[in-house]
């Protein structure tokens, strides 16, 4: 595995000295980052759907690739050309974005971030290592970033193989990626191992209700 793999470094400069102000009522960020096929969006949506005790809403974040499968626009990503992409960015309307390949575009909008914490919703966010960094950056202690880890490269390969969706050269693409981003791991607040999907689901609700200070049940 390929241990040079660079991503264009596009994410936005963000100072903790700029963070909008948080004060009580206001809700928390839950930063999730992962390679592709460590499982982190099963877990997010079984966060969703059986914790709702937790106030989680989930951050849509912005993305210039097209739908996938039965993606909606403005319930998975708002999915924008990359021209109408680059036009949001020259306008500061970013929380964070990477411009992970070329014209492949993910970002989340500050607009939508202060509106749902206004509100008192814990916002989660499911995005690239780089961008999980700068939110965490940006909010500080009112944000926890977890990263979820596959057991292994090879585990990893046999699940983005397994899931179809995907030609070979792009997993041998995505499999180099993830080998880069497992380089990021320990700068995460928390780090979830995957290799047991009901024990990491358990973990990481675990690790949400200690940082949101609420009660198991």
């Amino acid at each position: 595995m390929t241990k040079d793999y660079q991503t264009k470094d596009t994410t936005a400069s963000l100072s903790q000295d700029n963070a909008p102000s948080l004060c009580e009522g206001r809700g928390r960020l839950l930063i999730f980052s992962a390679p592709s096929g460590s499982g982190k969006s099963t877990i997010v949506r079984w966060l969703m759907a059986n914790h709702p005790e937790l106030n989680l809403a989930f951050s849509v974040s912005c993305t210039s690739r097209a739908p996938r499968g039965t993606e909606r626009d403005g319930v998975d990503y708002f999915f924008l050309t990359p021209e109408a992409f680059r036009e949001k960015i020259r306008n500061d309307e970013f929380l964070e974005y990477e411009e992970v390949y070329e014209d492949r575009f993910y970002g989340t909008l500050k607009s939508q971030v202060d509106s749902q914490t206004a509100r008192g919703e814990n916002v989660l966010f499911d995005v690239d290592v780089k961008g999980g960094l700068n939110i965490k950056k940006f909010y500080g202690e009112r944000a926890l970033s977890i990263f979820i880890q596959p057991p292994s490269v090879e585990e990893l390969r046999r699940r983005l193989v397994g899931r179809a969706t995907d030609a070979p050269e792009v997993i041998e693409q995505r499999l180099a990626k993830a080998d880069y981003e497992l380089t990021f791991a320990e700068r995460f607040d928390r780090v979830v191992i995957n290799d047991d999907l009901t024990k990491a689901e358990r973990e990481t609700y675990e690790i949400i209700v200690r940082f949101l200070g609420k009660e198991t049940t």
